[in-house]
């Protein structure tokens, strides 16, 4: 009689909702924890899903809320928290790439084999239903011998372009292969056996800020079996095609796994006339079959079984039936093919060429300036510009490093917990001028009030102890009523009183205005407010959702009709702003909305995009009634059916509101502060697309 396994998740970002979801539909387990070191991210997610919140591994495993977990921390902890866990006796589920070397990888599997718990690789694509055709053809023999294989990533991986820089994939190249590596691997291994590399040539490098680069092109040949199989990663913003290409000598393959489709073309003995239609009309079936299969799938499942959620569902479902069952887990999953999927990795590194070391700037820096939010794109064009204005700047980061590295003279980057007052306060040592540029991406507003509203506050606190002479906090438009285009917005204009039927980072980026103000008024904090445009220009992002919702690289459907005018901001003009605003003091207690001269609409600005680099990206306007009612369906589902809590109402104002309909008046910084934004179109359209590197090549 098989038991339901208790499941605790180890790192509440952005992945842990794909593996909560999976495991919530999974019949052999239960959800019931989560652990983050960021308790306030830990006890969002567990108000979310009405699941108990830890602020470490011990505290967990004291409190035995779990009998397996899903470890989903930065991989460069993988390690350490899995044999913590582990001898603990708790199985473990290790997100991809498990470790960073196969001898990490071996010493986790030999700890769970000595404890008699389960280790399983998060390989989550070798759980798709697809997938398992696929093998199951090639097991049969039903295509032949199989002779060469290709295996595909080619998706956009946008922190090559605009960051952020700070995270562990961007450190080493290394991480690269590392990160996306094992996805392509685990295919091949478990497809054909064990693997001998051939050959390494990465291309397409890129300059990351600070120097430094980093290859968006890799072409990996091995062997591995008795099939030729060539792997490649594209990582510019590309057309996404993640594959498994097969070939055998009676029938090909191809294996879409990011859509979960599989389309065989097989040889027929029909004559030299009817042949090429056969084949044709064969492809055209199994095509119309798998869509058809899948969108009935998805819409019956309220989007719940997406090809993605589909693979974890796959991984979830084998780890635990094989735990109720206390039968060994497949060797899709299990720690030797985990060990083989690294060691391969391994041997490609060895090939990987070594990278020249840049020469650190002699000298220590002085900083009188903070930055909080550093690495981020204002962050980053900010700390630059403070530099070539003489100012030395402390970066406050996740991390300990930051794309600094050729100013680092000028720049340190410290690593301070945005809820350590008294860290924060430390780090305001020696500074005049602090830059709040942090924000939190929340679905909760009561995770919001915990991530972004007490955060600021914090900060806020801070400053005032440590006697700061001005703090500069943005917020965003996004909380302005731009839904009317009969009406000009300025400082003035104020949020309105209905901040409740606004999206979740508008609501909470306004709450974190009036608590600033607030301060202002009955402490005395030094305090000036910042709201950006959409910010354009180097190493900001082609796919930016501020001016609409993008389905691929080449592809995008524009909040409305995208006639109107838009208000964009060059990021160089919004670093002047923000400095201007630290040095001028009558703009204590005053916000300030950096908008940009009018220059483009959202169809003029993909327009000027082909004329200059002549990618004709597909455009389509968004109708947003229909919008709107999606997010109402969607809405009412999510906390009728599923039982989400805490979710943001969607509103019609509010949809409205992306579309950016009102126009600015943007006179006040300007006369305030001595602004003075680009006002020529060509230099805009030269700074903001021409240089900006938005496909990365």
């Amino acid at each position: 009689m098989s038991t339901v396994t208790r499941v605790g998740i180890i790192g509440a970002g952005y992945i842990a909702d794909w593996h909560a979801d999976a495991i919530s539909a999974t019949q052999d387990a239960e959800l019931t924890c989560v652990v983050d070191s960021n308790f306030g991210a830990a006890e969002g997610f567990a108000a979310a899903r009405g699941i108990e919140a830890f602020g470490s591994v011990t505290d967990m495993l004291a409190a035995g809320a779990a009998d397996a977990v899903h470890i989903l921390t930065p991989p460069d902890h993988h390690c350490a928290v899995a044999l913590e866990c582990i001898e603990g006796g708790l199985h473990v589920l290790v997100e991809k790439p498990v470790a960073l070397s196969a001898p990490d990888v071996a010493t986790m599997a030999n700890a769970a084999q000595k404890r008699g718990v389960q280790f399983a690789a998060g390989h989550n694509f070798l759980g798709l239903p697809s997938y398992q055709r696929l093998k199951a053809k090639v097991e049969s023999g039903s295509m032949g011998r199989i002779s060469t294989a290709e295996i595909n990533w080619c998706f956009p991986l946008g922190p090559l372009r605009s960051g952020p820089y700070g995270i562990w994939l961007m450190r080493d190249t290394r991480n690269l292969l590392q990160e996306l590596g094992p996805h392509l691997f685990a295919f091949m291994q478990d497809l054909f056996g064990d693997v001998e590399i051939l050959h390494l040539q990465t291309s397409n490098n890129i300059t990351l800020p600070g120097g430094g680069t980093r290859p968006q092109g890799w072409r990996i040949l091995a062997r591995a079996g008795d099939v030729d199989v060539t792997l490649n990663l594209a990582l510019i913003e590309t057309y996404d095609d993640r594959s498994v290409v097969l070939r055998g000598s009676s029938a090909m393959a191809r294996l879409d796994y990011a859509n979960d489709t599989l389309v065989v073309s097989g040889v027929n003995t029909s004559d030299l006339v009817i042949n090429p239609l056969r084949n044709a009309l064969g492809q055209s079936m199994s095509h119309l079959r798998e869509g058809v299969v899948n969108g009935v799938r998805q819409l019956a499942s309220l989007n719940q079984k997406s090809p993605y959620g589909l693979s974890f569902r796959g991984m979830c479902d084998e780890v635990y039936s094989a735990i109720a069952q206390g039968r060994p887990v497949s060797a899709r999953f299990d720690g030797l093919s985990a060990q083989k999927v690294m060691s391969a990795i391994d041997d490609t590194l060895t090939l990987l060429p070594e990278e020249p070391k840049l020469a650190a700037p002699r000298g220590k820096p002085k900083p009188t300036a903070l930055v909080i939010g550093g690495t981020g794109f204002i962050g980053r064009a900010l700390t630059r510009r403070l530099v070539s204005n003489g100012t030395h700047v402390r970066v406050l980061s996740r991390g300990k490093t930051g794309p600094f590295d050729d100013i680092a003279n000028m720049v340190e980057t410290v690593g301070v917990s945005l809820r350590d007052e008294a860290g924060l306060e430390a780090a305001m040592a020696g500074i005049t001028h602090v830059y709040n540029l942090a924000k939190s991406d929340d679905k909760t507003w009561e995770s919001a009030l915990e991530n972004d509203v007490a955060v600021s506050e914090r900060i806020a606190n801070a400053a005032l102890k440590a006697g700061v002479k001005r703090l500069i906090y943005t917020g965003t438009i996004a909380s302005y009523d731009m839904s009317d285009p009969a009406v000009t917005i300025t400082e003035a204009t104020g949020f309105g009183d209905s901040m409740q039927e606004r999206n979740i980072y508008a609501r909470s980026k306004a709450e974190c205005e009036a608590r600033m103000l607030g301060m202002h008024k009955t402490k005395g904090l030094p305090v000036t407010i910042a709201r950006p445009g959409i910010v354009v220009g180097s190493g900001g992002p082609l796919q930016h959702w501020g001016i609409g919702r993008w389905h691929g690289a080449g592809a995008v459907k524009i909040w409305g009709s995208g006639c109107n005018t838009l208000p964009f901001v060059l990021i160089d003009d919004v670093a002047d702003g923000l400095i201007l605003m630290a040095e001028r003091d009558e703009a204590i207690g005053e916000s300030f909305n950096l908008i940009g001269e009018p220059m483009l609409s959202a169809r003029g600005y993909f327009k000027a995009i082909h004329d200059t680099l002549g990618a004709d990206i597909n455009v389509s306007s968004g109708p947003l009634l229909a919008f709107y009612a999606s997010d109402a369906v969607k809405f009412f589902l999510k906390t009728r059916v599923l039982r989400r809590q805490g979710l943001s109402r969607p509103s019609l104002r509010d949809w409205k509101s992306r579309a950016h309909f009102s126009p600015f008046d943007n006179s006040k910084p300007k006369a305030v502060l001595g602004w003075n934004p680009e006002a020529r179109k060509d230099a805009f359209i030269q700074a903001a697309i021409t240089e900006a590197g938005l496909f990365g090549f």
